[in-house]
């Protein structure tokens, strides 16, 4: 049986917190969750705030994303079904998350651009 801490510690194959981790640290996921952080939107303007992700795509990193709590799913009785999502307070949390990795990625993006040309010029 797993305890609490372990399920909690990312170095184990078996933790929960590493299946959450892995979940939330793809591409996608952080665009969505980047993109939703503008406010409330239905899932076309989604797609088009995240460009490149098919629908497939989407919908299943937004099933993945509510399944976490990380984002809400709002269905209103209309014809046709108008669906919102929105980040929930934790999804706000992994926002603030995912705005340093932005600003992290700004700030180093020349040092890294750099990086990978002499790396590939060298054969790699």
């Amino acid at each position: 049986m797993v305890t609490k801490q372990e399920d909690a510690d990312l170095r184990r194959a078996d933790s929960l917190a590493r299946e959450i981790f892995s979940d939330v640290a793809n591409k996608w996921a952080l665009l969505i969750i980047e993109a939703l952080g503008e406010g409330t939107l239905r899932f076309s303007e989604l797609r088009n705030q995240v460009q490149g992700v098919s629908h497939k795509m989407l919908t299943q990193n937004l099933r993945m994303l509510e399944r976490n709590g990380l984002v809400d799913r709002r269905v209103y009785p209309t014809v046709p079904p108008r669906v919102e999502y929105r980040l929930t307070e934790a999804g706000e949390g992994l926002r603030a998350t995912v705005d340093g990795m932005c600003v992290w990625t700004h700030q180093f993006f020349g040092h890294i651009e750099t990086a990978r040309r002499r790396f590939d010029e060298n054969g790699g």
